[in-house]
């Protein structure tokens, strides 16, 4: 059945370009709960010049060996071919900087989210525009650009994200799903750039053209966000195989398609995502009364407002170690396979003390806002009287992963901010029971990870994908319909997800313990006053000859 499915081009293809890998995940269009097979290829980004990065050519090839690796386990299981597709959707990292002329040329290399050099810009709109402006936002990054008096300003015809750009190449189409544009330009009442701000800010910064002609068209989810062309088609599958014409979804960014991952799309409703970087999303009911720097004001993919606690790091320096234990492994003559060894250190972490012993680990490989960071160095510190064991050790380190977010969180808490559900997704979380619990205590709150924990944004955008398929069907029905009204014509997103793809879905949640509540509030007073430490580790030790970031698999 699933080969006559994916043979009728029947299916929905999900791409995600995260930080240390590109997924692709094809689902079922009508029910998006079956996923029919993945495929992945990794990736590193590069510190090159100063300046986090992916070169260009990696987007590509590295786009192509993801979708090859899917295609190839499609024909091992089902002995089929994917020759059509019913939707296609675009996901990546959020952020960062994307410019070009008007020809399409990348006029610098891509500037990720990772990069910290944006303060003074950052700082400045922050005031000028009355809304919290993070580092890593495309605006922020854009007026560095002006104040820094860069030569490619001149020839700069439009800006993007990563997902925005993949899916123009894919589809022709210069276009951007609201969450992954609140990661651009805040975003108004209407569900589109605020234009009395971006009136604001172009009679500051004096740009050669309006800020709005550089910008993508900001899209909902379900809206008309084109189909894959020809050109489009070749790009993704060089085989010849693949044909044009699946229903494009509005591309969108990673914490987007983690919130549709988990179904934290509803008001009272968060999600936290682990992987090279962690944050938290909740959907608010009224906005916050300050403007707090460590906090932005995103969309989810349907456009509702949303507090996000973004931070750089999150489990990769867990990663490394894990590969340091992995290798001793190696060395011993008792290899073991990756995820063994994270499973069997994760474990051992349960049997540490609630405080971790006296141990603090941070995972900071690159610049903090939140911990007010400019520039990271990972360290693991104990006094001398510290309880130094294997558990203790792992438990600091996972601790570590959830720290510098918890300091987040504090802030929303203060403004009243309540929650139902927290849900989690992520590598980390694959092993059961484990990271979910300390999350769980970090938060104090109950913590659910579903089925889809591991695959993630991915299969998050293979959802948006069989949304955007869906919209049209019920559409069509509607119209033939006279009972139904205009507006009951399409579906929101949030009763799609109700109704069509987690109404029967097996989840497991944690409820805080209040040792490990305690525990990890004890640890996190330690983490705060232990900051001073890492900031004198940046002022002292200079970093040379770093080239990936990507130490780790979660």
């Amino acid at each position: 059945m699933s080969a006559e499915l994916i043979s009728q081009g029947r299916a929905a293809l999900g791409i995600e370009l995260g930080s240390t890998r590109i997924k692709a995940c094809l689902v079922d269009a009508a029910d998006p709960t079956v996923v029919l097979a993945t495929g992945a290829h990794a990736w590193e980004n590069a510190f090159e010049d100063g300046v986090w990065t992916y070169p260009e050519d990696a987007v590509w090839s590295g786009l192509q060996a993801a979708y090859a690796d899917l295609a190839a386990e499609v024909k091992r299981q089902y002995g089929a071919r994917i020759e059509t597709l019913a939707g296609i959707g675009v996901s990546a990292m959020m952020h960062g900087y994307l410019a070009f002329d008007a020809d399409g040329t990348l006029l610098v290399p891509f500037r990720t989210w990772r990069n910290t050099s944006t303060g003074p810009a950052a700082a400045e709109l922050t005031e000028l525009l009355r809304v919290n402006i993070p580092l890593r936002w495309s605006i922020a990054h854009l007026h560095q650009a002006v104040l820094d008096d860069e030569a490619h300003l001149a020839s700069l015809a439009r800006i993007n994200t990563l997902a925005g750009w993949v899916h123009e190449r894919l589809t022709g189409r210069f276009v951007l799903g609201v969450g992954d544009a609140s990661g651009m330009f805040p975003i108004g009442a209407d569900g589109d750039y605020d234009r009395e701000r971006i009136a604001t800010y172009d009679a500051h910064a004096g740009l050669h053209r309006p800020l709005a002609d550089l910008l993508p068209e900001v899209l909902p989810a379900g809206a008309d966000a084109g189909a894959l062309t020809a050109a489009g088609a070749a790009l993704l599958d060089p085989s010849g195989t693949l044909q044009p014409g699946a229903v494009a979804a509005p591309p969108e960014g990673d914490a987007g398609t983690g919130m549709v991952a988990t179904n934290a799309v509803s008001p009272r409703t968060g999600n936290v995502s682990a992987g090279t970087s962690i944050f938290a999303m909740v959907v608010l009911e009224r906005p916050l009364e300050r403007v707090h720097t460590e906090i932005d004001l995103v969309t989810t993919p349907a456009g509702d407002p949303v507090a996000m606690v973004h931070c750089n790091n999150g489990a990769s320096e867990l990663g490394a170690w894990a590969g340091l234990f992995g290798a001793f492994a190696a060395a011993s003559g008792s290899a073991m396979p990756a995820d063994a060894v994270f499973e069997t250190l994760l474990r051992a972490a349960l049997d540490g003390a609630p405080d971790a012993g006296g141990l603090l680990a941070y995972n900071h490989l690159s610049g903090e806002p939140i911990a007010g960071l400019d520039e990271g160095r990972p360290l693991f510190v104990r006094t001398p009287d510290a309880d130094f064991t294997l558990a203790n050790t792992m438990r600091a380190h996972v601790y570590g992963v959830f720290a510098t977010l918890a300091l987040g969180m504090q802030t929303l808490a203060g403004e009243g901010v309540a929650l139902e559900q927290m849900f989690a997704h992520g590598g980390v979380f694959r092993t059961a029971g484990v990271a979910q619990r300390f999350l769980a205590a970090a938060l104090d709150a109950p913590v659910t990870v579903g089925d889809t924990a591991a695959e993630g944004g991915a299969w998050g955008m293979a959802v948006l994908a069989a949304f955007a398929v869906h919209q049209p069907r019920i559409a069509d029905a509607a119209a033939s319909d006279p009972h139904i009204g205009a507006g009951e014509a399409l579906e929101t997103l949030a009763t799609y997800l109700t109704d069509h793809v987690f109404a029967g879905a097996a989840s497991v949640t944690a409820d805080p313990d209040p040792a490990d509540v305690a525990g990890f509030a004890d640890y996190l007073t330690r983490y705060r006053a232990g900051l001073a430490a890492e900031a004198a580790a940046v002022a002292a030790l200079p970093v040379r000859g770093i080239r990936s970031s990507n130490e780790g698999t979660a």
